[in-house]
């Protein structure tokens, strides 16, 4: 794995001694034909060769995993009454361990010892936000001199904190320059491919003997080994095969519970063709899909801002574009946290399932209030600043282009900072408008009447006085009003649809629309995108 050999280039050249994982620590790693957690994966594939090899966890406490004899021969442990569970006690004593190793070593008494440390759940005894803390703040001054303080980088000792997220833990630790910061990235398809042709050993009434790993593996990029193993267990004991039909839904279940309730996994079935707007608008987006398809990706943005007021159907046009491209949907949810540290760490953890799952679409709706702001003031603690920071980077990363494509929607885009809707993080800028016109409105009403089976002819609509700028979100509320009239009162769908116009209020005032519409207008990328008899809103004041 990419990850391991870095931190073995790290230690082996001597660059570093200290390492903090994050990302994907808590799930389990292919060893011998079994599944084995990080730490005992690193022992077997890293520190195999170790003389000495401490392990620590807030849970169990300090233990000698590999040389307790060695340790015992330390005049010191003859003293001890167990190894110690609090974390302050159990660092002081692997220094003083190594301490009397160094001496041993400058005496010319022994020969240096091998010695490794690998602290679980690094986060909960070095939390970030506890830097006032006396005890805290003792304990990241001791593991930050393991990193870069004799006697311990004169030793062949290496320390490994694991934390879930970086943002999590003691920034003194986890930005220490000392300290190499590498990440445990979800598995790709090949490690995938690995843990299924074990599991089609032990439980092949699980699988589908005419799909192979490969194909399998491919569909479910994005979902953790640890998941995958409870998903294969499962269907095995209940004698069901995961045909290739319950990839799609297997997946978003497995990745909406490794992200905790943060994003939303959207599976669309729809396409451009389900979306009525303007022909302008939809052959330029089938364009960019079609070349997303085609793999030019140099030709496609790297992100869309969807503008317009509310009701006009923002949400649904992603799960179009989705359906057309043939991609997954993440949408983010609310992933702000009231405790420091939490918004960031539950950022980083999008961000990783984001870059494991390949191509897909990140969504970020009512992004006016979910993306932050540069210079938020003192009210937050600087928490709308940092986020901003963290999404700013990660939409500009240029490898990302052709492998995720991000959309912005927001009834407020003059709400939204410049520098994210500037081109390279948002390209394009759409403004999705009301319908201009009574054909448009009855193409609308037509269309959202006939999936209620009320099947009208257009030319019936066209003949009505129906209301102009009409959103999706209003001719759907209308619709469905004339749906309940014909069915309480069992008259003609025509005949409902008249009454229901009669005295009709638009569910939006005229005043918010206009303005709504006119800032959709303004941040537009292309004039074409807007219907001739609305251009003129887009007019300076």
């Amino acid at each position: 794995m990419a990850w391991m050999d870095e931190l073995a280039l790290a230690y082996e050249s001597g660059a570093h001694g200290q390492f903090v994982l994050y990302g994907n620590v808590a799930d389990r790693f292919p060893l011998d034909g079994r599944l084995a957690s990080l730490g005992r994966y690193l022992d077997a594939r890293l520190l195999a060769s170790f003389d000495v090899v401490f392990h620590y966890d807030p849970g169990n406490g300090l233990s000698v995993v590999r040389g307790s004899e060695r340790v015992a021969q330390w005049p010191a442990a003859a003293r001890l009454e167990g190894w110690p569970r609090e974390p302050m006690a159990a660092v002081q004593l692997v220094s003083r361990y190594l301490r009397y190793q160094a001496n041993l070593v400058a005496l010319g008494r022994a020969q240096p010892e091998h010695v490794a440390c690998i602290l679980r759940g690094a986060e909960q005894i070095l939390p970030n936000g506890r830097q006032g803390d006396f005890e805290v703040a003792g304990l990241a001054s001791l593991i930050h001199d393991w990193a870069g303080e004799p006697p311990f980088v004169d030793l062949p000792f290496v320390s490994v904190l694991i934390a879930d997220n970086l943002n999590d833990l003691h920034p003194q630790v986890a930005f220490n320059p000392r300290v190499a910061r590498i990440r445990v990235p979800l598995p790709d398809s090949a490690l995938l491919q690995q843990a299924l042709a074990q599991w089609r050993l032990e439980y092949p009434a699980a699988f589908d003997a005419q799909v192979g790993d490969q194909r399998m593996a491919d569909a479910l990029v994005g979902v953790s080994i640890s998941a995958l193993n409870s998903l294969v267990r499962l269907r095995a004991h209940q004698q069901r095969v995961i045909a290739s039909a319950d990839w799609i839904q297997a997946k978003k279940q497995l990745v909406e519970g490794d992200a905790a309730g943060l994003v939303e996994f959207i599976e669309s079935r729809r396409s451009l063709d389900d979306y009525h707007a303007q022909e302008t608008l939809k052959t330029r987006l089938r364009q960019d899909m079609a070349l997303w398809q085609a793999g030019e990706v140099q030709a496609l943005p790297k992100g869309y801002l969807f503008a317009g007021p509310v009701g006009t159907g923002k949400t649904y046009l992603v799960e179009c574009l989705a359906g057309e491209a043939g991609v997954p949907v993440l949408k983010l949810k609310n992933f702000r946290d009231r405790w420091v540290g939490s918004s960031e760490g539950n950022l980083e953890k999008i961000f990783r399932l984001i870059g494991a799952l390949g191509r897909c679409i990140v969504f970020i709706d009512e992004a006016d209030q979910t993306l932050g702001r540069r210079d938020a003031g003192s009210g937050d603690s600087g928490l709308s600043g940092r986020i901003y920071s963290m999404i700013a980077q990660e939409m500009s990363d240029s490898n990302n282009r052709g492998r995720i494509i991000w959309i912005l929607a927001s009834s407020r885009p003059d709400l939204i900072e410049v520098d994210l809707k500037r081109p390279g993080r948002v390209d394009v800028k759409v403004p999705l408008l009301p319908t201009t016109s009574v054909a448009e409105s009855a193409v609308l009403l037509c269309a959202l009447l006939g999936r209620l089976g009320l099947a009208l002819e257009l030319e019936q609509l066209q003949g009505l006085a129906l209301p102009l700028l009409l959103t999706p979100g209003a001719a759907e509320a209308l619709a469905v009003k004339v749906y309940r009239q014909a069915r309480t009162l069992e008259m003609p769908a025509l005949q409902a649809l008249e009454a229901c116009l009669k005295g009709y209020q638009p569910p939006v005032p005229a005043d918010v629309l206009e303005f709504q519409m006119r800032l959709a207008i303004r941040e537009a990328t292309d004039l074409e995108f807007v219907a001739p008899a609305l251009r003129h809103l887009g007019a300076p004041a």
